[in-house]
């Protein structure tokens, strides 16, 4: 699959937090208008750092995207398994795939924040206890996608001959797994998703949980090629490759990240057009096939449109 010809698409993902609901519906349709294939949000319920700030839930903002955008495919990477009852949120995402003409798609998450977990009262298990419940949450949700019917009794889910009228318009209606766990992640990739999406790591590294998935692939009797494969890179970038500017994204993610920014600089972008246009070419001859730009506001509108402009349409052309 490491195929440096193949194409790529753009996206945008945002964590919609520290930011007004107008800055946002401004994001996404800047991405419906500027070229990017795709936009996701991400499902908190507040800033990890600061449970006071200003934070929106994924579910309303879908539906509100999918009436004010036009061609942008746009979803949630990931829902946490943990935060909805699944029934409910397979209707949901079928509604506003229907709001939408067919453009969402989702992924669904083991969830990891276990301070917003005890704050709302969900249980946080142990990893293999939250995989598990992944791999089970996948079962059901591919069930109540395609399936007229779908009873299910688990340790997460409960259906009894549960009906899911309508169906969603695209069939099948896409849907992700995400995270970086090679044991077993990829194989739920391999067994159920229809991609799977890794968040910031680098291209090196990328490629070795590309070859990863290949082996689940054929442990599992899967075409790899059927997997559509997302990587999530931090938004750090220059309007410029002038110095200054360059510094003031850099200082961004020191600030934001805190002690994880050294350890985490490989699975972001920084610099200027020219040097990340560099960057998402080693993604691209990993294996990506959609790569994801993820904003933690305030946005830089300056390096956003640069980005656009310069960037995208050099890294999404196939020659």
């Amino acid at each position: 699959m490491a195929n440096g010809s193949r194409s790529l698409e753009l996206g945008i993902h945002l964590g919609q937090q520290n930011i007004s609901i107008d800055e946002v519906r401004a994001l996404w349709r800047f991405a419906d208008t500027h070229g990017f294939a795709w936009m996701s949000i991400w499902d908190h319920f507040y800033d990890a750092g600061n449970d006071a700030a200003p934070h929106f839930e994924a579910i309303a903002l879908l539906g509100a995207m999918a009436a004010e955008t036009t061609r942008l495919r746009f979803g949630c990477m990931v829902f946490s398994v943990h935060y909805r009852n699944l029934g409910v949120l397979a209707k949901a995402m079928i509604t506003i795939d229907h709001l939408s003409g067919g453009r969402v798609e989702f992924g669904l998450g083991a969830g990891w924040h276990k301070p917003e977990y005890d704050a709302f009262g969900y249980t946080y298990g142990s990893d293999r206890e939250r995989l598990n419940d992944l791999e089970e949450a996948m079962i059901a949700m591919q069930s109540l996608l395609r399936d007229d019917v779908t009873s299910h009794h688990g340790t997460l889910v409960h259906l009894n001959d549960a009906k899911m009228f309508p169906k969603p318009l695209q069939q099948p209606l896409p849907l992700w797994v995400g995270g970086k766990g090679e044991r077993r992640t990829a194989r739920i990739a391999a067994r159920y998703a229809d991609g799977w999406n890794i968040p910031y790591v680098s291209a090196e590294e990328y490629a070795h949980k590309m070859r990863v998935l290949d082996q689940w692939c054929a442990a599992e009797g899967r075409d790899p090629a059927t997997i559509k494969r997302a990587v999530q890179l931090g938004m750090y970038t220059a309007a410029t490759s002038d110095p200054a500017d360059v510094e003031r994204g850099v200082n961004k993610l020191r600030t934001q990240m805190g002690r994880r920014a050294a350890g985490t600089l490989a699975g972001h972008l920084t610099g200027g057009p020219s040097e990340v246009i560099e960057k998402i070419a080693t993604y691209r001859a990993a294996g990506v096939t959609t790569l994801n730009i993820a904003i933690r506001p305030p946005i830089d509108w300056d390096a956003l449109h640069a980005f656009a402009q310069e960037v995208l349409p050099v890294v999404t052309s196939d020659e």
